[in-house]
């Protein structure tokens, strides 16, 4: 996914965003999620229920329809805001502004990004990555095990709520392993391949303080497919 969707021409106009219907839920996350330089909230390509025993449905509706979207009205919400002190040059109220879109914007890409990293079993979920990035996660870990032993300890880390992320280093190519607090994006000079949200939300209404046993499961419906299209 772009970080097109951070564009600041985004910001300038009124924004909005609805959640989709159940009836329109399974619908390919690759269309955009802007409109008309407008915030929108992705479909999702597969059922609610279509990621468990590793993610309840329950946790999946509320997940996206709830959590997501939330952060994407915000995102338009105070964009508007942001469009209008930058009219009435009013740099104070920008620069107010300006942490509330960093952290609605960023939930919005990372759960865009999220969604993407997941597949049901029937659609190639869980499994291993192929190709260069399985050769690039051999070389630096020594195998898939070892990588997942890694991000399972970084997300085990976080204090609060945050996201541990396999980064490639735009200027190196080298793969490497990140955690972002709150909904702070990957940017700069790393690119996302592979995150895994670690706010309870993402997984206490099943799992309740057993995270662990989250860290563990989600790895069977890891779509590698897409983080093999985000690898360079």
């Amino acid at each position: 996914m772009s970080t097109t969707l951070l564009r600041t021409t985004g910001f300038r106009s009124a924004l909005r965003a609805a959640a989709p219907s159940t009836s329109a839920r399974c619908a390919g996350l690759a269309g955009a999620t802007f409109t008309r330089g407008k915030a929108t909230l992705p479909d999702l390509p597969y059922d609610y229920g279509a990621l468990e025993p590793a993610i309840s449905g329950k946790i999946m509706e509320l997940h996206h329809s709830k959590h997501h979207a939330t952060y994407v009205n915000s995102l338009n919400s105070f964009s508007e805001q942001m469009g209008a002190a930058r009219d009435s040059e009013n740099v104070a109220a920008q620069i107010a502004l300006q942490p509330l879109i960093n952290f609605h914007g960023g939930g919005h890409l990372n759960h865009t990004l999220f969604w993407e990293n997941l597949a049901p079993k029937s659609q190639g979920g869980g499994g291993a990555p192929s190709g260069e990035l399985a050769r690039a996660i051999e070389g630096h870990w020594g195998g898939l095990g070892k990588l997942q032993e890694e991000m399972n300890k970084a997300l085990a880390g976080i204090q609060g709520s945050g996201w541990a992320w396999v980064v490639q280093d735009a200027q190196t190519g080298a793969l490497g392993v990140k955690t972002y607090a709150n909904q702070d994006p990957v940017v700069g000079q790393f690119r996302p391949i592979l995150g895994i949200d670690a706010w309870e939300h993402a997984y206490y209404l099943q799992y309740e303080n057993r995270k662990a046993e989250y860290f563990k499961a989600i790895w069977d419906v890891v779509n590698w497919k897409a983080a093999e299209k985000r690898y360079k």
